[in-house]
């Protein structure tokens, strides 16, 4: 018969209640997000929950269970005394400008689509492995866009490009750029908009991302110098000085035929721009020590290796990876050159050359 422990059972059902409330409130989250209900409260002084409905035009009653939410989970203020509620600064930077380097509310979009897309992700494992990427529900690739778009923003052309050997100064002088992978060309559009004499084409193989990666060059004004199509990450044609995968190279069934085509398809003395999700090389390390595997492990399990496996050879790398496993990737595809020139919380930036 097997012994429960009690202690750790309760310590167990603990962190089950945990993630649970977690999940709640990102659901708040992605409601407030949708509603507006954070704009309406940034900058704002305190406010009562009927002057968040009114200025929101959302239902009084609601808006208040929705405050109490985000209340208990720490996210809001609240005054007892005058019944007022009130968003801090930093909560605004994370909740409600979507300029920040630490927004992520719309990035809920992609947590919601794993609910949506639950039936299909079943009966992946009960079948083959595969689900395409097109095949989720659109949420998703809007939710993909924003969770990584703010750290893009923030650091990409600031810290990231600069950390490459000599890339900064080519585009400063006029590059040519493939940005593979591309989807909602948020990437594309950043290093456009800091280097006006290089022009970077976007390619996916997902037409609707395609279409949204016009749509955002337009708004953004650098439509003249972007470029997007509709290609695989072994279709499109150079050259180019400097090849990118933001965070994408994990999704591809193969991988080491990507990082090969690209190689392929560089100039001469040209570079590989890959950012893959943060990873600690070794499972047993990863799992035990990296902040942020639960949620990039789980985000593969929906997303990042079904798609891979409904792909061509199907490797399966997963968005958890590491530097040693994509080290290997890269050394297979004929590069001799590779190296981490940059890293975040979420995510390794790696160089690679012929």
């Amino acid at each position: 018969m097997t012994t429960i422990d009690e202690t750790h059972l309760e310590a167990y059902m603990g962190r089950v209640m945990s993630h649970m409330t977690g999940s709640a409130l990102c659901f708040g989250i992605w409601l407030g997000e949708e509603l507006g209900l954070y704009r309406a409260m940034s900058g704002s002084t305190p406010m009562s929950a009927d002057e968040v409905a009114h200025t929101t035009a959302c239902h009084p009653r609601l808006v208040r269970e929705w405050l109490d939410g985000q209340t208990a989970g720490g996210l809001i203020e609240y005054d007892p005394t005058a019944d007022t509620y009130e968003l801090s600064p930093e909560g605004a930077m994370a909740l409600a400008d979507d300029e920040s380097p630490v927004f992520v509310a719309r990035g809920m979009n992609a947590l919601r689509a794993f609910y949506l897309d639950l039936d299909e992700v079943a009966t992946a494992f009960r079948g083959d492995g595969a689900l395409s990427w097109g095949d989720h529900h659109p949420c998703l690739f809007s939710g993909i866009e924003w969770f990584f778009r703010t750290g893009y923003q923030a650091m990409l052309t600031t810290e990231w490009i600069p950390a490459l050997d000599g890339v900064h100064d080519q585009l400063v002088e006029g590059a040519r750029v493939a940005d593979v992978g591309c989807g909602h060309g948020a990437s594309a559009v950043i290093i456009a908009d800091a280097h006006p004499r290089s022009h970077v084409h976007g390619f996916d193989f997902h037409p609707p991302s395609i279409e949204t990666a016009r749509a955002r060059a337009e708004e953004a004004g650098v439509a003249d110098r972007t470029t997007f199509e509709v290609a695989d990450a072994t279709s499109y044609e150079g050259p180019f000085d400097l090849i990118c995968f933001f965070d994408c190279l994990h999704d591809l069934g193969d991988p080491v035929g990507a990082a090969r085509h690209a190689r392929t398809q560089l100039t001469p003395g040209g570079t590989v721009l890959l950012v893959e999700p943060y990873a600690m090389d070794g499972r047993p390390t990863n799992l035990a020590q990296n902040p942020v595997a639960a949620l990039l492990y789980n985000g593969s399990t929906v997303a990042c290796t079904p798609n891979s496996l409904s792909q061509e050879v199907g490797l399966g790398l997963g968005a958890q990876a590491g530097e040693a496993r994509l080290r290997q990737v890269f050394e297979e595809a004929g590069y001799h050159h590779f190296r981490r020139a940059a890293e975040t919380p979420l995510n390794l930036v790696l160089e690679a050359r012929v």
